[in-house]
């Protein structure tokens, strides 16, 4: 199926794992609405995935007070996520690179060198409190299959 308007979708949820289920499951229908083959879809749904599990836990530390923000918007050329927490933030540099002699045996740290293997563009922007993640993704043809 192939869905050639474009949509936004925006869910504000809780600081927890659930939360993170949630957006999976919507950016996995979502995903399918566009027509994103599930071989395409698979990556992408691990790096969405990866970006609200860093939200709620490194982000908001599973604060139940603080929430975290998701959109999902698309259209027939680019789907675009965003992420945001509402933690302190954090300084890309202080990132140890995972692929780093020391940090390859680390049972952390690989997510957002993941995210930026699966996604076209990654931006992050500071909020003071909180951060965004901004996932962007190129939509191939018209039949709407991940490039």
């Amino acid at each position: 199926m192939t869905h050639t308007g474009s949509e936004r979708i925006r869910l504000q949820l809780a600081s927890s794992m659930e939360s993170v289920a949630q957006v999976e499951a919507e950016a996995e229908k979502l995903l399918h609405t566009i027509g994103i083959e599930e071989d395409a879809a698979f990556p992408l749904l691990m790096g969405i995935r990866e970006a609200a599990v860093n939200a709620v836990l490194h982000g908001n530390s599973y604060d139940p007070a603080k929430s975290i923000v998701v959109t999902m918007e698309h259209d027939p050329e680019t789907l675009v996520i965003t992420v945001t927490d509402q933690g302190e933030g954090f300084s890309l540099d202080t990132l140890p690179d995972p692929r780093e002699e020391e940090n390859l045996l680390r049972g952390s740290g690989r997510g957002i060198f993941l995210i930026r293997s699966f996604f076209d563009e990654v931006h992050f922007r500071q909020l003071h409190p909180g951060t965004e993640v901004r996932l962007v993704k190129k939509l191939a043809d018209s039949a709407g299959q991940a490039s």
